[in-house]
């Protein structure tokens, strides 16, 4: 005799209508708290002394339409500078937290230089190491110096690379030792078991902590424009020199936050999905 299809008791099906309803309760509870703060804060800013002042100066419709093309056009600048800078900060990273994972005495100078260079440039503000590479790389006046292009983006490399390093490191670290010694009993190098054991396992553990760097480089891109070349920021810059008004400033940081919003989406998901396999014990 064969069993009938599943049906839920009706004391299940009582649980699953009461969390539909709570769940609907929340949204709404939500959708209109948010709401009334919204209309709050609304109201106070419009309401204020210096508003109508605040709004001539910052939201400017004519200066917003006016200086757009040109804003737009050096974000162009901006999302080619992280593409690469991106890239090459995460490999720089990533090389630095193996040289600082080698282990023996005849790698101490090579541990050495790794770890200097990581607290070195973590404690210098990215805005020096700018000027310093965009203005006194040139000052040496060196054959085959590279444009403002380079030496600016070299230097949000050689800084992210820093960071990066480190949380390479932490998840490098994370990984027991008991793999290292399984996978070396096995037969596997040293380079083989960082390839194919620890790397993979580690990469995957800092993911969240890497894309949120990343989030950071896309907004620290725009400190290009202190060396000259003219991104979103430098051409949000001219606007306002040309107007004597700051709506094209707001215009640069539209478009870098509709431009760091995928970004941030796909960080929130990955962040989302290591928490529940940590939860689920994967």
């Amino acid at each position: 005799m064969s069993a009938g299809p599943f049906r839920p008791s009706d004391v299940q099906l009582e649980r699953i209508a009461y969390r539909r309803r709570q769940t609907v309760r929340s949204v709404l509870i939500a959708a209109v708290s948010t709401a009334v703060v919204g209309v709050l804060l609304v109201v106070a800013v419009t309401g204020s002394p210096g508003w109508d002042r605040v709004r001539g100066s910052f939201f400017s419709a004519r200066i917003a339409r006016e200086s757009f093309p040109a804003v737009l056009e050096g974000l162009w600048l901006n999302i080619r500078m992280l593409v690469v800078c991106a890239v090459l900060a995460l490999a720089l990273g990533l090389l630095v937290a193996v040289l600082r994972t080698l282990r023996g005495p005849v790698f101490f100078p090579v541990r050495a230089l790794a770890t200097g260079y990581t607290y070195m440039f973590r404690g210098i503000p990215l805005i020096i190491v700018i000027y310093l590479f965009a203005f006194g790389i040139p000052g040496l006046r060196l054959q085959g110096t590279p444009d403002v292009y380079v030496l600016g983006g070299a230097a949000l490399v050689i800084t992210y690379g820093a960071y990066l390093a480190e949380v390479f490191r932490a998840g490098i670290e994370s990984v027991h030792p008991s793999q290292l010694a399984a996978s070396r009993s096995l037969g596997l190098t040293y380079r083989q078991t960082m390839r194919h054991v620890v790397l993979p396992q580690a990469v995957r553990r800092v993911a969240p902590p890497l894309l949120n760097d990343t989030v950071a480089l896309q907004k620290d891109v725009g400190l290009v424009s202190l060396a000259g070349p003219i991104d979103a920021v430098r051409a949000a810059q001219i606007a306002t020199a040309e107007n004597f008004n700051y709506t094209p400033y707001i215009v640069a940081a539209v478009l870098f936050v509709l431009l760091a919003l995928p970004l941030i989406a796909v960080t929130d998901w990955v962040t989302l999905r290591a928490a529940r396999r940590q939860n689920a014990g994967v």
